[in-house]
C-alpha cells in the first residue's frame, strides 16, 4: 500500500530541487512522495523573502483494527498515524534529504491485537504511526492517535501535536473507534461500536483532503459496527459475513476492528506524508 509527502515554491529565484510526484498549484510546485526516497536540492533560492522557504506535511501510517475471537468479544479500530504541518521551513544548504514513508499496520486474520503503523520523518521532524486497535485482553496502541479500546482492553494514548486518544470500551461489549487527527475516537455503546474519530482536512498539494481519521470499533452480537471517522475515510468495522475495510488510501488512517466473523479481515492502513516545498 503506498503513503506519501509533498513539498511547495515560489517562482524563480528560488529552490530548484528533484524528487517525488511533481505537480503544479499556481505559483507552486509541489513534490509528492508515496514512498521512501530522497527529495534533492540542487541550489538555493535567492530572493530574499521566499527564496529557500518551504511547507511540509508529515503523515505516518494508520494502526489496523484489532480483532476478536467469532462469536466473541470485540475489537477497537485502529488509531491514525500522527499528523504534523511545518510552515515557513528554510533548506540551509543544498544536498539530499531522505523522506521516510511508514507503512500502514497490517492486516489480522487471527485473534490479535492490531498493529501500529511505522513512523515517517523529513528533515529532522517525525510523525508517529498510529496504535493498533485492542482484542479481549490486549490494550489498544499508543502512536500519533491511539487506537480504541474493547471488552477488558483499555483504549491507546495519541501524541501531543500529532493526534487523539482511542475511545474507550469501559463496561460495554463493543469496540471503540480509534483515535483522528480531529479528534478522539468515540465510546462503544453497550452492543454497539464507535465510530472513527474524525481526520483533518488540508490543501497542501492544491486540493482539500482529509487526512488521519481513525477506524471503526467493531460491535458486539447483534450491535451496530462502528464507521470510520470523517464519513469512512478511516477504515469501517466487520460484521458478520463483511470484512472491516482499511482507511482510506494515502490518508494515513486507521483500519476498522473486526469481530472475527466469516471472512479475510482487511485491516491495513495507508501512511500519507506529504511535503509542500521549494523547487524549481
Amino acid at each position: 500500500m503506498s503513503r506519501r509527502i509533498v513539498i511547495i515554491a515560489t517562482s524563480y529565484p528560488f529552490i530548484n530541487a528533484i524528487g517525488g510526484t511533481i505537480t503544479i498549484d499556481g505559483d507552486y510546485k509541489v513534490h509528492t512522495f508515496t514512498s521512501s526516497g530522497d527529495f534533492i536540492v540542487n541550489s538555493l533560492g535567492s530572493d530574499p523573502t521566499y527564496g529557500s522557504k518551504y511547507d511540509v506535511l508529515i503523515v505516518a501510517g494508520g494502526g489496523s483494527g484489532g480483532r476478536s475471537n467469532a462469536g466473541a468479544n470485540s475489537a477497537g479500530g485502529g488509531g491514525a498515524g500522527g499528523m504534523l504541518k511545518l510552515t515557513a521551513q528554510t533548506f540551509s544548504t543544498i544536498g539530499t534529504y531522505p523522506v521516510v514513508i511508514g507503512g500502514g499496520g497490517a492486516a489480522k486474520t487471527v485473534f490479535a491485537l492490531g498493529a501500529n503503523g511505522g513512523n515517517s520523518s523529513f528533515n529532522g521532524t517525525t510523525s508517529t504511526g498510529g496504535g493498533g486497535g485492542s482484542k479481549f485482553g490486549d490494550n489498544g496502541g499508543n502512536g500519533g492517535s491511539g487506537g480504541g479500546g474493547s471488552f477488558a482492553a483499555s483504549f491507546g494514548t495519541g501524541t501531543s501535536g500529532q493526534g487523539n486518544n482511542g475511545g474507550s470500551s469501559s463496561g460495554q461489549t463493543a469496540g471503540s473507534g480509534g483515535g483522528g487527527k480531529g479528534g478522539v475516537g468515540s465510546n462503544a455503546s453497550g452492543t454497539n461500536g464507535g465510530n472513527g474519530g474524525n481526520g483533518l482536512a488540508d490543501s497542501i498539494t492544491g486540493t482539500s483532503v482529509t487526512y488521519a481519521a481513525g477506524g471503526g470499533g467493531s460491535q458486539y452480537s447483534t450491535g451496530t459496527r462502528g464507521l470510520g471517522g470523517s464519513s469512512s475515510v478511516g477504515g469501517n468495522a466487520g460484521t458478520s459475513g463483511t470484512p472491516s475495510t482499511a482507511g482510506a488510501t494515502n490518508t494515513g488512517s486507521g483500519g476498522g476492528g473486526t469481530n472475527a466473523q466469516p471472512g479475510n479481515c482487511l485491516c491495513d492502513c495507508i501512511a500519507g506524508v506529504r511535503q509542500r516545498g521549494v523547487v524549481s
